[in-house]
């Protein structure tokens, strides 16, 4: 199954339309437009991107290597985790270095097949994005509000089947819908009003019919997305719940803390997603979505290791004493080749 999938349902085109469109010339590569800017500040935002996307990938790398690297830290909280920045990093990959593309090399070309393909993998990052909220969300509601029952329900068995399944379905889901877009046909003009190829501005050159891959999307929305959605509202809500019945009021306001962050990025995410995806669409409706895109492209992945890794105090136990221990080695090392 996947998850992050734009549509827009739209009544039938008139014959009219339709005859005009398959009078049009067919296309071969798309234009992507991007945010168009002057050219006294496109490397300005290149920088600005390529920074954020450096710092996205190695707070993430990190994690993953920090968790691998730590004995203690191998359990289903922070295999979820290591997932979740892998997902992250796959995300950000799909879409940014093409958007920098745009910025510093002025190359807004990219081939119907490229299109695709990059609508392919953000079709399976953005469902395995819900998934993992979802799960690490209900996970950390077993383990406050049943912390008896933890080990025994959250065992490392069962979430390797869960993360597992996500991964099969995201891919295997993502695969029918990507071979009927890639048969359809496509006409002129051929810019995209956006910074990557997201289907709804694809379709919406699309020559044949498209009446199923919008139903198809439509399902698929309302099936993984508010159901990733309540299922991660109603552990959170029940988190908060057992959180105030915690008498200590430092132990109340620390737990509070990093619920809160948890909560705001999920907000955030869930609000700009349902936002673009499932709004009623208007005129101006595209123009809106691809500044709004940018939230849970570039931002949202940008501070989740922060939020989810970070603000954890394992985590940051064990980056203290990994850094410490290699910033004693080099020191060490520097003062043998000294003498």
């Amino acid at each position: 199954m996947i998850v992050n999938f734009p549509f827009i349902l739209e009544q039938s085109k008139s014959p009219r339309r339709e005859m005009r469109r398959r009078n049009q010339s067919l296309v071969t590569e798309f234009i992507l437009i991007g945010f168009p800017i002057a050219q006294q500040l496109q490397v300005l935002f290149f920088v600005f991107l390529l920074n954020i996307y450096l710092l996205t990938v190695t707070g993430n790398v990190i994690i993953i290597y920090i968790v691998k690297q730590c004995p203690h830290l191998h359990r289903p909280m922070y295999y979820l985790l290591i997932n979740f920045s892998f997902m992250e990093i796959c995300y950000t990959s799909s879409t940014v270095p093409k958007m920098m593309g745009i910025f510093f090399l002025d190359n807004q070309f990219i081939s119907i097949v490229g299109c695709i393909t990059q609508c392919y993998f953000v079709f399976v990052m953005g469902g395995m994005e819900n998934y993992l909220l979802a799960l690490m969300a209900y996970d950390r509601y077993l383990a406050i509000c049943h912390p008896l029952r933890y080990p025994a329900i959250m065992t490392t068995r069962l979430c390797c089947m869960l993360t597992a399944g996500c991964w099969l379905a995201t891919f295997v889901g993502s695969i029918l819908p990507t071979i009927y877009i890639s048969r359809l046909s496509y006409c002129g003009p051929n810019e995209i009003n956006h910074f990557f190829c997201d289907i709804s501005p694809l379709l919406e050159h699309s020559c044949t019919d498209t009446t199923f891959v919008k139903q198809y999307f439509f399902i698929i929305i309302w099936i993984v997305i508010f159901s990733c959605a309540i299922l991660t509202l109603i552990s959170y809500v029940s988190i908060i719940w057992a959180i105030m019945k915690i008498s200590s009021t430092n132990g109340r306001q620390r737990a509070f803390s990093t619920c809160t962050a948890h909560v705001t990025v999920v907000a955030i995410y869930y609000g700009t997603v349902i936002f673009v995806y499932v709004r009623p669409t208007t005129g101006d409706s595209l123009e809106v979505d691809k500044m709004v895109s940018v939230f849970y492209m570039v931002i949202t992945p940008l501070f989740n290791p922060f939020i989810y890794s970070l603000r954890n105090k394992e985590v940051k136990e064990a980056l203290i004493k990994y850094f410490g221990n290699y910033i004693t080695f080099t020191r060490r090392s520097s003062l043998c080749c000294g003498h």
